[in-house]
């Protein structure tokens, strides 16, 4: 029952696949890859099957082109406080000639395994969640124009919420770009104070702490990588010739700070670095979150109660560990509610934004199973105090 596709990759035949599969590699080959998402396929495809389930889809433009879909799935008593799942539509770019398959043709090889971007972030959970969920647009790019926006928006303030799943609990995330003015000249000469010079030490610095972090974690066996703070340079700017020594060179770093780092204190670490570098040396941020809300993983919490009760009566182990990277869960918990990240994809290697980003189908499969699960516990959870 299987049949060869053009590319020597296998496929089911007909009627063999199931369902949930075929639906979640309809929704990889939609193109919502940035910097051009093809926002309105995705709110498309989210409209046919909000359909089929019967079930209210709202949608809600919180800026122009931007669109938070909302499918709403009523309980017995709806006055209650919501449980959330959230995830979002659109994907991170991909380097096609280093895919061994079309990124957005979602192939299946003769192991189960589903090749496309977003498979592992997070097209998987959208395909898991479809209960009461809200499909956001613009996290890989910051959340500016999704869920930003859309927590101050009246609409977010109906959904009453009180729990919110995502994928992740993150870190502080900062984006910085550090700006090296410095003197001009012909490239024939030794000129001095130039930017390059300001430049290099503003990148040593930087780098050389970089260093001390990763043997930080290196070195201790209980550190996860949400422990301490990653710092990659991601772009260098300056210059017009290449006998023309420039007058200012830029670079940027986007770095990922744990909650236990006083986030004033680091940033005077970086004042002090652009000092060090020159006194005309400046910076400037692109993004800086200074929210260091948890989210509680107490057994007496409620929710979290729920939630891992839940997970070991399906004899799941869960590990506890800051996300090193950025949701938007952290603007559901800048508005003090609480948010955890899960993720079922055990088994699997970890490809978010990488090449060759796959997702096995009995992996797949069984994170509905967990969902099946975790939701009617959640939404189980007594009303807390003052009838929430």
């Amino acid at each position: 029952n299987k049949t060869s596709g053009r590319s020597g990759h296998l496929e089911d035949g007909p009627g063999t696949e199931d369902p949930s599969v075929t639906l979640f590699r309809e929704y990889l080959r939609l193109k919502t890859v940035h910097p051009e998402p093809d926002y309105d396929a995705a709110i498309r495809f989210l409209e046919r099957i909000a359909e089929e389930l019967a079930l209210p889809l709202k949608k809600v433009e919180v800026c122009p082109g931007r669109v938070v879909a909302i499918i709403t799935w009523v309980g017995s008593r709806p006055e209650l406080k919501s449980v959330v799942l959230n995830s979002h539509t659109d994907v991170v770019p991909v380097y096609e000639e280093h895919w061994k398959h079309d990124p957005f043709a979602a192939v299946k090889d003769e192991h189960g395994n589903i090749y496309g971007r977003g498979s592992q972030d997070m097209k998987c959970v959208t395909i898991h969640h479809l209960v009461f969920l809200m499909f956001l647009t613009d996290e890989e790019v910051g959340g500016h124009k999704g869920m930003e926006t859309f927590v101050k928006h009246p609409e977010f303030q109906k959904l009453n919420i009180g729990f919110a799943l995502d994928e992740g609990k993150q870190t502080c995330r900062f984006r910085i770009t550090v700006r090296c003015p410095g003197s001009p000249g012909h490239g024939s000469r030794f000129v001095e104070n130039t930017a390059a010079e300001k430049l290099r030490r503003v990148i040593n610095s930087f780098l050389e702490f970089r260093e001390k972090e990763k043997t930080r974690l290196n070195t201790n066996e209980c550190f996860t990588l949400g422990d301490v703070t990653t710092v990659n340079m991601t772009m260098v700017k300056g210059g017009v010739a290449y006998n023309v020594v420039p007058a200012e060179m830029d670079v940027s770093f986007d770095l990922r700070i744990p909650p236990t780092v006083n986030l004033q204190e680091f940033e005077e670490k970086i004042k002090a670095w652009c000092k060090e570098a020159g006194e005309d040396v400046t910076y400037d941020f692109a993004q800086k979150h200074m929210d260091q809300n948890f989210t509680s993983t107490e057994e007496s919490d409620p929710w979290w109660h729920a939630f891992s009760s839940t997970c070991k009566a399906m004899n799941m182990t869960l590990k506890k560990e800051i996300f090193p990277a950025a949701t938007d869960s952290r603007f559901i918990r800048e508005e003090g509610l609480p948010a955890i990240g899960f993720s079922p994809m055990n088994l699997t290697p970890i490809l978010l934004h990488d090449h060759n980003e796959y997702l096995n189908e009995q992996v797949f499969l069984r994170g509905i199973q967990v969902y099946e699960r975790l939701v009617p516990a959640l939404a189980s959870v007594p009303p807390l105090s003052g009838g929430e």
